[in-house]
């Protein structure tokens, strides 16, 4: 079972994929805040206007999946992703024509 927990499976990556507008001073500011109330639960910048954080489980994605709903600005698009680690591990990226290694989650560790 505890072999069960950290099964590639199981443990899920959250994108946030986002759009907003930045004509005037307060849609900046909106923007920089819904930035920054992500980077403040733990997401981080992958591309531009595209952040992603590592979840242990579907049951703590869901928890962060809620809290981005919360900080929904009041205009521009925003869109949420939640795959598998497994799924994430298959992505390819590359910078220019050379591919570039994909960075592995963090590892946890557990203290009992």
């Amino acid at each position: 079972m505890n072999s069960d927990r950290f099964n590639a499976y199981r443990i899920m990556w959250v994108l946030v994929l986002f759009d907003l507008p930045t004509e005037t001073k307060h849609d900046r500011k909106a923007y920089a805040q819904f930035r920054k109330q992500i980077m403040a639960d733990g997401f981080v910048m992958f591309q531009f206007s595209i952040y992603l954080r590592h979840c242990s489980s579907r049951e703590n994605a869901e928890v962060h999946i809620a809290r981005v709903k919360r900080y929904l600005p009041k205009y521009g698009s925003v869109g949420i992703l939640c795959i598998t680690d497994k799924q994430f591990g298959e992505l390819e990226i590359f910078f220019g024509q050379k591919p570039a290694e994909l960075q592995t989650g963090p590892q946890q560790l557990e203290l009992f």
